[in-house]
């Protein structure tokens, strides 16, 4: 019988990141022994004073008393894209809202003068993750923005009697790693409101494994 999950923690049956899936699979028959960096060692990313596009996001781009070469609804795909009238495809992921607006005001002046442009972020991409191992309800499942471990076991249901509560990772993909990620959490750290496991913020694509 399906289970039913609230919008923010349903779980979902697109395709999921099957390397870091594969790698964590891989984990699960390591054991606790594995490589890993503990929670309390794996870098903090500084803060970013502005929001920064990515896929999945939907952006309300506005020209000032220009509605032809506005777009009220640009869902930004995979590729890091939207479409924007007069311009075709532009590059947005990465970039904030206003370094967006100064960019499309400098494309935009071939075809009309000292162009004024708003963006915004109207909608902020689904988060999602895996949850898999000893938990409840292994799955896939959409969280709300900026959650955390904690909030990923919860919506998986919760540990199992069989969980080693020592042994929580999140598996994940960087830029400046050759391959995935391991970074390990104790229950006790997470459940005791220990800083470094707290603040810690999931990403899309992030797995989930408990041994």
């Amino acid at each position: 019988m399906s289970q039913s999950h609230p919008p923010s923690r349903r779980a979902s049956r697109g395709a999921k990141p099957l390397a870091l899936l594969a790698a964590a699979t891989a984990l699960l028959a390591c054991g606790v022994t594995g490589s890993y960096v503990p929670v309390e060692q794996y870098p903090s990313p500084a803060p970013e004073a502005e929001y920064r596009i990515a896929p999945g996001d939907v952006l309300a781009i506005r020209v000032w008393n220009q509605e032809a070469m506005s777009n009220p609804r640009a869902r930004v795909r995979e590729d890091g894209r939207i479409s924007v009238p007069f311009l075709q495809d532009v590059d947005v992921a990465g970039a904030t809202p206003s370094e967006l607006s100064q960019r499309l005001q400098t494309k935009l002046k071939a075809y009309v003068v000292n162009p004024v442009v708003t963006v915004t972020v109207e909608e902020v991409r689904v988060l999602r993750v895996s949850v898999v191992g000893e938990v409840a309800r292994a799955g896939q499942y959409e969280l709300e923005h900026g959650a955390g471990v904690l909030a990923a076991l919860a919506a998986a249901g919760g540990l199992t009697d069989y969980a080693h509560r020592n042994a929580i990772f999140v598996v994940r993909n960087t830029l400046e790693s050759k391959g995935p990620v391991r970074i390990r959490f104790r229950y006790e750290a997470l459940s005791g409101g220990e800083k470094q496991a707290v603040s810690f913020r999931l990403r899309p694509g992030d797995v989930v494994v408990v041994q």
